[in-house]
């Protein structure tokens, strides 16, 4: 139920942010496109067809292990572009800058932010700066919105799951969450622990390339793979199974995990993706996912069945099997 202030909680990427967004913001716009709830509009224009998606970056702290508040953004707009299918090609940043901030954090976070654009192969092309007073600003948020193209034909979505279809992981689950928070906390670990934000769109192609019968790519961000299957599962009306032991996870990760009490499948990942194919696609898939940057870890983790509608279910290591629920509340804020 939605509370009469908003939390914290509303921004986590569980159950509170999506009543927010079913109950607020999607009956005040009321609009068809948004209604198909995925990370990137993909819109019909003359001569073409277009993705367009955005995004706003409130990370505490700025830095940390693997990458900082300008990686992050570029590279989590350029990855919900590329879900859809599309070829990102550019981005407009809005800065929000706090009045005292340090001119040099300022020239590291651009450095940051044009490398990673380089990388990803997209063109920061316009923006907007704005100056708030001490105390009001944390230092630095950064708004980006992203254009891609899509080719004739590519229809992704997450309502296409179907039963049968097969769930696949890009790589390892946690590393960013648990960067952000070690940082944050001043936890320190026998491993380093680094933040997996990378752009994924080279991978993403090269997966529609060998299994062009995709059904969805989703990137796990805030509520972790949890929150993302559970969204899959009910906007196709299916059930999805996962077995516990077949899901990457480095081992500094899930030790942290246990002593902070975090659930892994509920903490947040920004170079990593989640995909559901045919099964007859799978292995070419996860062939493709394996070759490209970032998907070296890349694994078959569950399979789509036609049981209750919006459920997900985790086969444990000891042959038991648990619901696998979004994140309600909020784990880790500004981890993103």
């Amino acid at each position: 139920m939605l509370q009469d202030r908003i939390l914290l909680a509303h921004g986590s990427g569980g159950t509170m942010m999506r009543d927010l967004i079913n109950d607020i913001f999607m009956v005040g716009f009321d609009d068809d496109v948004l209604a198909r709830m995925d990370d990137a509009a993909s819109l019909d224009f003359p001569g073409s067809r277009l993705a367009i998606s955005t995004d706003t970056y409130v990370v505490n702290p700025l830095f940390f292990p693997g990458g900082d508040i300008g990686r992050l953004a570029v590279c989590g707009t350029v990855n919900d572009i590329a879900t859809s299918g599309a070829r990102p090609l550019y981005l407009s940043v809005g800065f929000i800058l706090e009045e005292g901030m340090s001119v040099e954090d300022l020239k590291r976070i651009l450095v940051s932010m044009r490398d990673a654009a380089a990388e990803a192969g997209v063109r920061i092309v316009t923006g907007d700066t704005k100056v708030v007073e001490k105390g009001h600003g944390d230092g630095c948020y950064i708004n980006t919105a992203g254009v891609g193209v899509l080719a004739e034909g590519v229809d992704l979505s997450g309502s296409n799951c179907r039963p049968g279809d097969v769930v696949l992981v890009s790589g390892t689950l946690g590393d960013h969450g648990i960067a952000v928070i070690s940082t944050r906390e001043g936890l320190s670990f026998s491993t380093d622990i680094e933040s997996d934000a990378a752009p994924l769109a080279e991978m993403i192609a090269a997966v529609l390339e060998a299994a062009p019968a995709v059904r969805c790519f989703r990137d796990p961000t805030r509520g972790g793979l949890a929150s993302t299957l559970n969204e899959l599962a009910g906007a196709s009306g299916v059930t999805i199974t996962v077995e516990e032991s077949l899901v990457p996870v480095r081992e500094q990760v899930r030790g942290a995990c246990e002593m902070l009490g975090y659930d892994v499948f509920q903490v947040a990942n920004e170079g990593k993706m989640a995909v559901v194919v045919p099964a007859e696609q799978a292995e070419a898939a996860l062939a493709a996912m394996k070759a490209a940057p970032y998907g070296e870890d890349a694994a078959i983790v569950g399979e789509v069945t036609d049981g209750p509608a919006g459920r997900v279910y985790v086969k444990t290591a000891f042959g038991a099997t648990r619901i696998m629920d979004m994140l309600v509340g909020e784990q880790l804020p500004r981890i993103c």
